[in-house]
């Protein structure tokens, strides 16, 4: 009987979209699926995926991953024609699709992917419904985490 090799968790990750915290305030996250052609799982495979500036669309009562690069392999097949920006469809259920929907149409709210990884053998999209951040937020932001570093620096020194 072969064991299963221990799963370290974050090790799934293909991508993270890393700016989507700085630029908006994420209010809620959800787990959606994605549709993938051939190529495009063997560049995922090969962790060739970029989620910057990627955002949610809806048309038709569907939700579209817009704007997520995903760079073909050199040994792609060659009788593929690869569009590494294609639009690709988020696999979520009704309900999901409604109150997405009904939140970005009626509250203003924006829906943006934050991370893309692997569970099991399907591929996911950890997607957020955020509201955007004004400048004075952002500064904020930036004021804590350089006040996390230097706290961090300052108990480093204290404890020797």
């Amino acid at each position: 009987m072969i064991k299963k090799k221990a799963h370290k968790p974050g090790s799934a990750t293909i991508a993270q979209n890393k700016r989507a915290c700085f630029e908006y305030f994420i209010e809620e996250e959800i787990e959606a699926g994605l549709s993938l052609q051939g190529w495009e799982v063997k560049s995922l495979r090969a962790g060739k995926a970029n989620l910057c500036d990627s955002y949610v669309t809806f048309r038709d009562g569907e939700a579209y991953l817009f704007g997520a690069t995903l760079t073909p392999l050199s040994v792609a097949s060659s009788h593929v024609v690869c569009d590494p920006i294609r639009t690709r469809k988020l696999l979520l259920n009704k309900r999901e699709l409604d109150s997405l929907i009904g939140r970005v149409n009626r509250e203003g709210y924006t829906v943006v992917a934050l991370s893309m990884y692997w569970k099991n053998a399907w591929c996911k999209v950890k997607i957020g419904i955020a509201k955007g951040k004004k400048e004075h937020d952002k500064r904020d932001d930036i004021k804590d985490r350089e006040w996390q570093k230097a706290k961090a620096r300052i108990m480093k020194h204290a404890n020797r």
